[in-house]
This record gives C-alpha cells, sequence and structure tokens, in this order.
C-alpha cells in the first residue's frame, strides 16, 4: 500500500530540492567584481541550507473521563483496519513486599494465559488466533497492563474478551506454576551474561540493594508468591478510578466513547493505588568487583543517580547527555574507541525518570588487558566535560541530533498516544510533548557547561568493574579500595535453613551401613580398582512439550571429570565437566558452562555411589544413620551423606546393601529443588554392581529415566576430550 507523505515530510523534501538546485545555479554563475579568479569550490554538503524545522503539532487524541475515574484517550487512525487498546493500571513491582519480589511478573505472565472464570486461556487462544488477534498482560516497576490488537471488524468481540479479563479473572494454578518455573529459569541463567550482571549491579549500586528500582527476584521470593496473592493484588489494583485506557485505530471518535462508557461508567470506583514512598539516598562512591571468569572482556560503569524530567535542567542535561556519550559523534566514542580503540561499545549520560530519579550512567566494554585504562578513560571524560566546555559546532550536532530524531520517536499515532497516556499517568502536563522542541532549541553552551559542573562528580560516582580479574593491565586498587560483590544466586532467603542440612558427623551405625553398600559394589579392593567407566544408555526427558528419548554415552573418570555425549535432533551435544573446563559442544560451536552450574554438575559426580564408596575414609566425609524408611515395599535403612558440603540422604536395602534411594537438593534450570533417584535392576559388570536402571522425580512426577544398555569398566579415555577446543566462544561476548 502507498503511503503519502506527512505535509511536514513533504515541505521537507521540496525545501531541500530548492536548495540544492539554487546550489547548483550559484555554482555556474560568475562571480560578481572580479574576473578569472579561480574558487574553490566548497564541498556539496556544506552549500546546503538546512531550513529550520516546521512547527510541530502532533494530533492530539480525545480525553474522556468517566464519572467513576477512568480515563480514556481516543485516537482516530484510518490507515489500516485495526483497533489496538492498552489499559494501563497503577500498581507495580515497586508495590510489592520485598519478600515477595516477581510477583508482578508471575501476575503479568499468568494474568491472560490464565483466562477467566468463563473460558481457560487455553480456549481465549484459540478463539483469538481464529481472528488473527492477540490480547496480553505485562507488568512493571509501576504499572501492568492489557493490550490488545485485533480488526475492525472483530473488536466487540475482543474487546469482551478484555473487558472478561479485567473483570473476572481465574488465575488457574497450572499456568501460575508455569509462570514460576520461567522465573526460576530466567533466575538460574541472570549470571550467564556480564551484560545482564553489569546492569542488574549498577543499578543496585546507584539506587542502593533494597531500593524497589533495584530489587531482583530470587528463587525463594518467587516460590513465596501463591494464588491468593495475584488474586488479592488484583482486588487491590485494578479498578476503573486507576486504569488509563488508550485506544488507536480505524474507528469514530464520538462512537467508540459511546461503547466505551456503556462498558465501564457503571464500574464501581475501587480504592486508589496511592503514592510510592521510596527513599533515594546518594549513591555511595567506591570501586566494586564481580568476578566472572569464563570472559575475555570486562564491563565497566561509573553510576550514580540521575534527575526527574520535571527538573528545570532537564534540557540543558538532555544537549550535554548527546555531546557526552550519546551517538556516534560523542566525545565518548570519539575518543575511547574511535581514536584509542578500547571499546567494544561505549556511551551513557545522565537519564530523567518521571518520578523518580533516573540513573547516571556511563560505561565501556573493552577486552580484559586493557580494563584499568578504559575506566581511567571514562574518569578523565567525565572530567573533561566539566572542564572543557562544548564547542559550537558540539552544541549544534547535540541540539540536532536530538530534534531531528524526536519526530521519528512520534511519527505515528500511536506513538503520540502512548506518549500522552504517560504524562496523564505521571501527572505531566498535556502539552510536555509540544515544550520538548522548545526546551532543547533554548539550551546554550552557557547552560551545557553549568549542568555539567552541576552533576558531574566521578569522585562521588560508583565505580563497577565485572570480568575476570586475573587479565586486567593494573589492579583495580589503583582507583581506590575495592568491594567484591557476590552475584552468586542464593538457594534460601538469608537465614534460612538448607534444604538439605548436612549430618553433623559420622556414626557407628552409619559407617556399617556405608561399608555394607561398599560391598554390595563389590567390595573394597573393586571399588577401589574402578578408575574410568563408560555407560551407553537411553536417556527419557519428560517436559511439559512432550516425551524425548535420546542415546547417551557417559565417560566418567575418578574422582572429577566426565563427558557426556547425547544423539540430539540437532545433532550430537557434548557435555564436559571437569573441575578444569565446563563446556558444551554441539555444530562445530563450543559454549563455556557458568561457573553456578558447572558447580551444580560437580556436585551430581559426588554422589555417585562409586565416589562416595572410593572415599569412605575421607576425614572429611560424614556418614550418619537416621533410622528407617519405606521405599516401595522395602523397610529402607536411612544413610545421611555429606561429602565435604555436598549433603544428600541414601535409601539401603539392609538385606543386599544397594542403594534403592537417593534424595538431594539440586538447583536446575528452573531454580532450586528435591530430586529423588530410584535405582533398579541391579547387574554385575567386572566384579562391580551397578543399577541398569534410574527413575529421577521432582514433586512426584518423573522428569526423566535411564536405561543402561552397555556398562565398561575401566576404559581407556582420551585426556584430550576434557580439553575445551581451541577459540571456542565464551557466553556474554
Amino acid at each position: 500500500m502507498n503511503r503519502a507523505l506527512p505535509l511536514s515530510n513533504r515541505f521537507l523534501t521540496l525545501s531541500l530540492t530548492l536548495v540544492l538546485l539554487a546550489g547548483a545555479a550559484a555554482q555556474t554563475a560568475p562571480t560578481a567584481g572580479k574576473k578569472n579568479v579561480p574558487q574553490a569550490p566548497a564541498a556539496p554538503w556544506k552549500r546546503i541550507k538546512v531550513p529550520p524545522l516546521p512547527p510541530f503539532h502532533p494530533p492530539q487524541p480525545v480525553r474522556v473521563q468517566l464519572s467513576n475515574g477512568m480515563v480514556i484517550f481516543l485516537q482516530e487512525d484510518h490507515e489500516l483496519p485495526l483497533i489496538d487498546g492498552t489499559l494501563v493500571i497503577r500498581g507495580g513491582g515497586r508495590d510489592v513486599p520485598a519478600a515477595k519480589t516477581g510477583m508482578v511478573g508471575i501476575y503479568s505472565a499468568s494474568w491472560r494465559t490464565c483466562g477467566t472464570k468463563s473460558k481457560t486461556g487455553d480456549e481465549l487462544d484459540t478463539y483469538l488466533s481464529d481472528r488473527g488477534a492477540r490480547v496480553e498482560s505485562g507488568g512493571d516497576v509501576d504499572s501492568t497492563e492489557l493490550t490488545w490488537s485485533c480488526l475492525k471488524g472483530d473488536f466487540d468481540g475482543v474487546f469482551a474478551v478484555v473487558d472478561d479479563l479485567l473483570r473476572n479473572p481465574e488465575f488457574r494454578q497450572d499456568k501460575i506454576d508455569l509462570a514460576k518455573q520461567q522465573a526460576a529459569t530466567a533466575i538460574s541463567r541472570r549470571n550467564d551474561n556480564i551484560n545482564q550482571i553489569v546492569a542488574r549491579e549498577a543499578v543496585k549500586l546507584a539506587y542502593g540493594a533494597d531500593n524497589p528500582y533495584a530489587r531482583v527476584p530470587e528463587y525463594f521470593t518467587v516460590a513465596a508468591v501463591t494464588r491468593q496473592d495475584l488474586l488479592a493484588w488484583h482486588d487491590k489494583f485494578v479498578h476503573p478510578n486507576n486504569i488509563i485506557l488508550g485506544i488507536v485505530g480505524d474507528f469514530d471518535a464520538k462512537q467508540m466513547e459511546a461503547k466505551l462508557r456503556q462498558a465501564f461508567d457503571s464500574w464501581p470506583k475501587g480504592p486508589a493505588a496511592g503514592e510510592a514512598k521510596i527513599d533515594f539516598p546518594p549513591t555511595q562512591p567506591g570501586v566494586y568487583f564481580a568476578n566472572k571468569e569464563d570472559v575475555n572482556q570486562s564491563e565497566i560503569r561509573m553510576v550514580s543517580l540521575g534527575i526527574r524530567r520535571d527538573n528545570p535542567d532537564y534540557y540543558a542535561v538532555e544537549v550535554m547527555n548527546q555531546i557526552l556519550g550519546f551517538g556516534f559523534a560523542s566525545r565518548l566514542f570519539n575518543d575511547l574507541r574511535s581514536k584509542r580503540g578500547l571499546a567494544y561499545s561505549v556511551g551513557g549520560g545522565l537519564t530523567a525518570a518521571y518520578d523518580h530519579p533516573g540513573v547516571f550512567a556511563v560505561g565501556i566494554g573493552t577486552k580484559s588487558q586493557t580494563t584499568a585504562e578504559a575506566a581511567q578513560g571514562l574518569i578523565d571524560e567525565l572530567n573533561k566535560m566539566k572542564t572543557d566546555p562544548p564547542s559550537d559546532s558540539e552544541l549544534q550536532y547535540g541540539k540536532d541530533a536530538l530534534l531531528n530524531t524526536f519526530v521519528f520517536n512520534l511519527d505515528s499515532p500511536d506513538k503520540i498516544l502512548r506518549e500522552r497516556m504517560n504524562y496523564e499517568f505521571y501527572g505531566y502536563p498535556a502539552d510536555t510533548l509540544e515544550r520538548y522542541r522548545a526546551g532543547i532549541e533554548k539550551v546554550t553552551r552557557a547552560d551545557v557547561e553549568r549542568v555539567a559542573k552541576k552533576y558531574i562528580h566521578p569522585e562521588q560516582m560508583a565505580l563497577l568493574v565485572v570480568g575476570k580479574q586475573a587479565d586486567f593491565d593494573k589492579p583495580l586498587s589503583t582507583f581506590g579500595k575495592v568491594t567484591t560483590l557476590d552475584i552468586t544466586i542464593p538457594e534460601n532467603a538469608p537465614g534460612a535453613q538448607p534444604a538439605e542440612a548436612a549430618p553433623a558427623a559420622s556414626n557407628p551405625e552409619g559407617k556399617a551401613l556405608l561399608a555394607k553398600v561398599i560391598e554390595a559394589l563389590g567390595g573394597e579392593a573393586k571399588v577401589q580398582a574402578v578408575k574410568s567407566v563408560r555407560v551407553a544408555s537411553s536417556l527419557t526427558l519428560k517436559t511439559p512439550q512432550g516425551e524425548f528419548t535420546l542415546a547417551a554415552e557417559n565417560q566418567t573418570q575418578y574422582p572429577d571429570r566426565t563427558v557426556v555425549k547425547l544423539q540430539t535432533p540437532g545433532g550430537e551435544q557434548t557435555v564436559v565437566i571437569s573441575p578444569a573446563a565446563a563446556f558444551v559442544s554441539m555444530g562445530g560451536q563450543t559454549q563455556d558452562i557458568p561457573p553456578a552450574r558447572q558447580a551444580e554438575q560437580m556436585k551430581g559426580l559426588h554422589r555417585d555411589a562409586l565416589f562416595v564408596a572410593q572415599h569412605a575414609a575421607d576425614p572429611g566425609f560424614v556418614f550418619a544413620a537416621a533410622g528407617s524408611e519405606k521405599v516401595g515395599d522395602i523397610q529402607a535403612a536411612v544413610l545421611n551423606v555429606d561429602t565435604g558440603g555436598n549433603a544428600f540422604r541414601w535409601y539401603v536395602d539392609p538385606a543386599t546393601g544397594h542403594v534403592l534411594r537417593s534424595v538431594y537438593h539440586t538447583v536446575g534450570m528452573a531454580g532450586p529443588t528435591e530430586e529423588v533417584a530410584d535405582y533398579s535392576d541391579w547387574k554385575t559388570v567386572d566384579g562391580v554392581t551397578f543399577p541398569f536402571k534410574v527413575s529421577v522425580s521432582q514433586n512426584g512426577q518423573v522428569v526423566r529415566s535411564i536405561e543402561v544398555k552397555e556398562i565398561q569398566v575401566n576404559p581407556a579415555i582420551d585426556p584430550k576430550l576434557f580439553e575445551k577446543p581451541a577459540g571456542a566462544a565464551n557466553p556474554g561476548q
């Protein structure tokens, strides 16, 4: 479909054409008063006189306020037969107790998928898919949302779905559990990427770790969220006086207003959301370091508190940011990347938020060997911004860059509508949009110099470095006392008891029970003689997406090395775990396993019965008998084991000495969980006894099972299998 240029764009195109034609004519005209004097032609781009920007008066939406307090914005756009809507509801992550951080994410992920009292989420999926429509829920730090998009002809039906979700949500437990599992999976991966780490920790340093704008979900805060919490949240915040509704598309505003009044006028008011009471103390300056061994680059940030958008200095700060660190022509980019070659990425500035201080953050990504040089470069550039005022050309660049991109942020009716809704939500004047251009145009060199001196104080900022310290060009202590940040993912709330408490000490009954297990494995001599094992098996994984069976081969070299090869539909995948390296290879690509996952896999190796038996005399290991419990029809003897900080429980058949069951606490992709491994079908290979069937359960549901096809004792294992391929990529790069 052809789309006509807006009037302002056509005017600009015409003006530029006229300027170009005038320039060409001037180039061929004789120079008055001078004969035969050659003139050096100006560069073509310098002869273009850019006309002033035309007045900016974007089409404003119609504002309607119902008697119950709901505010509605209607923006007509007849270009396509579509209607899109957004309901913004006051109340977000900052209003959640710290003990349930992440609740809004679970709420927003499950609100739509859970469906309503009359239709399940899956039934809504089918209804909407048949119409090419969508309805989605979302959440943020200060709000939640319900959005939709549909064809004009399907509006009434889709809007009925939205209305039903607003007033009759069901929050079914299975979808809540799925949302919590997804949240826990995200937590488990949050240290995989260096950029995620630096972004998270920088905000914590700027605001303080306990500030609602800096809090992050943990396994235990996600686990604490209940269905009742979500219902109570909905009842507390989803009321018409807390809602701003915006609709854009192919409709008549008066007719749409009448339809919305009919739908919502009778909806009674509820309690107001209220204003969040949050303190923003000054950022604590200092040098902070987060270790990430599996990368060859560093991410560096300097952070402190920013300002609010209603600050009188806002426009001057915007121009200062553009000169300092926004864009390819900024000082940070030109000096640290273009001239000195220190940066993969570089930039930043003093940001402004609507109703709370933003974050002043400048950052650079550099190779490990130039970490200190790059950090010093950031400090130097910040200081130069205070001592070296912008030139006329820098000032013009800064203003032009802002004004020339400004229109593209608001070049469609839906963008204008959303901007107007933001002003309503945060209590800003309706003409804030129009004020922006005038505010930027008035900024002078003196203004930029003044705000630079007022707000830029490197000595009051926190310097954060994430990377591999051993490779740095200089110690971080060059910049001051270093505080090392603990970025490990906690499994339990502070002060909580571990899920599996380690036994305090061995007891005679435990030692005797362990001796029976060793005898069942083949006896002390046979156990100690095992140096390696190769196991070929069939691995069945049971997931929400279905059941998958893969051929697997596991080669273990005791005490602490293993190679697993899986035949997946996408090709062979190899997983290597050893003290020196842990990585996954597939299709010629190799990626490191994050240290936390490596540690968890190593714990699994150290729960192996042969490993435990070989270390029966280790003074750091604990074996304590703890009564008996039923496993199937057998009254099994319970043996609590701790292999040096790795606690688990065995259930032993007192008649045979076989370990029937192992219960342990682990951290999987979906977070901390208790797994139960049941062993059966014992067979002897070269004098050593192994279980040929293993079934692993979580919460009473089998998640994977192993059926052994073949076992070899003491096969030769190529040591090169445990070496990471040269040039393999690391996560976070």
